[in-house]
Formats: structure tokens, sequence, C-alpha cells
């Protein structure tokens, strides 16, 4: 069956001996049915609520810095920023390679630089080597820029519900089984079967703990930290 809103909705319709939805009947779905499509997404919802850094979260951005504007904001979807992923990107137009910027805390911005914002002037502008992260969720170049730059940065995002029929999950295909493991869970509970929904329960953070093992609890290298002299 297709990975996909409606194969995922009628993966827990099988398991329920229950009648699959078709293209035509899908988005008019009532009761049952209808519960059945916001449990596939409640379980989506809840695995991407339970780590800010699933990798299939990840996102690359980029975004054209305007001359002389100091604050942009952050994207909607945006659950944590890595700060040390900002660069400005190689253009051969603007004369400039990759720079990597450095992150500044909003404190040290806002006790010696936050003068820049106001004063914006030609003079004032360059190429930026420093990013800080706002407490209002904004971003600030500093120094101001001087041309339209090209900024790159990675962030992880909040995930999304879905909505037609050939919707996709961000998480990969071979997690399918733990979707559906946590959507059983909601439908059993809606049909009242508590004892079912605690199995399904069990099944479901089991299904989480395996996801967390594979892509979250990994070192790639030890760094040696001893000094030597």
């Amino acid at each position: 069956m297709a990975y996909d809103f409606i194969g995922l909705t009628n993966d827990v319709n099988n398991r329920l001996n229950e009648v699959e939805l078709t293209l035509d009947t899908f988005p008019t779905a009532t009761g049952y049915f209808s519960f059945a499509k916001d449990a596939v997404n409640a379980a989506v919802r809840h695995i991407n609520q339970e780590e800010f850094q699933w990798p299939w979260n990840h996102v690359e951005e980029s975004e054209f810095l305007a001359p002389g504007t100091v604050r942009y904001s952050y994207p909607n979807d945006a659950k944590t920023i890595d700060m040390n992923s900002f660069r400005i990107k190689r253009d051969d137009t603007l004369n400039i390679g990759t720079i990597k910027l450095k992150n500044m805390s909003y404190e040290e911005w806002i006790e010696n630089y936050a003068d820049s914002e106001y004063n914006t002037g030609t003079s004032n502008r360059s190429t930026p080597t420093h990013i800080v992260r706002t407490p209002s969720r904004e971003l600030i170049c500093y120094p101001n820029p001087d041309k339209a730059y090209e900024l790159v940065y990675e962030y992880y995002r909040t995930g999304y519900d879905l909505e037609i029929a050939s919707d996709v999950p961000s998480l990969p295909e071979q997690y399918r089984f733990c979707i559906i493991d946590g959507a059983m869970y909601y439908v059993y509970q809606f049909r009242g079967d508590t004892q079912m929904a605690d199995i399904s329960n069990r099944k479901f953070q089991d299904g989480i703990k395996y996801l967390r093992s594979l892509n979250i609890n990994r070192m790639d290298y030890i760094r040696d930290t001893r000094v030597h002299f």
C-alpha cells in the first residue's frame, strides 16, 4: 500500500477489519473514518514532538539579506536552529567566497553593538561576520549587510499535519510501523477498548525508543581532551 495519508489510514482500517477509504471517499470521511485520519496525524505529531532533532525534520534554509537590514524572522516551522551552521554563500558576482558566521549572544550584542541597528548608513555596512539569536525568534546579522548576500543555515522543523490523500509524512517509510502503532492507540481509545489501547501504546513507545536509538543516541567520534606537556 502506498506510503501516504490514505495508505496509512487504510492500514489502520485493515487492522480493524474496516472498509478501506478510496480517493473519492477520503476527503468526506465522517465518524470513525474521520477519526482514523486524525489518529494518523496524532501519531506523526507525537513522534515529532519526542525529539528536537529528528534527522527527517532537518532543513537547509536560504535567505537573501537586504542591505542595511539587521533583523530577519525565523522560519514559521522552525523548532530549533543550528546557530553554528550560518554562512554567507559564495557569490562570484559579489566577489565573495563562503564565510562561516560566528555565533554571538544577544546579551553581548546589546552590550556592545546594539547601536548598529539604528545607525544603518552605508559607511557602517559591511560583510556580516556574526549571527545573533534574539528572544523574539529573530536573527540579527552583524555588521549590517552592505550587499544582497545569500545567507544559508540549517534548522529542525516542528513537522506538519497530513491533509490530502497523497500527502507523505516526513518520517522515512521504514518507520511506517511506528506511525500505525501510534494511530492504533488513539483509535482504540476512541472505541473505548482500554486494554488494546494500552497494548498499542506500549508498542508505540517501544517503537519511539527504537527510532531514538537509531537516529539520536549515537556518538560519531570521541575527542581526546587530555593536556599534553
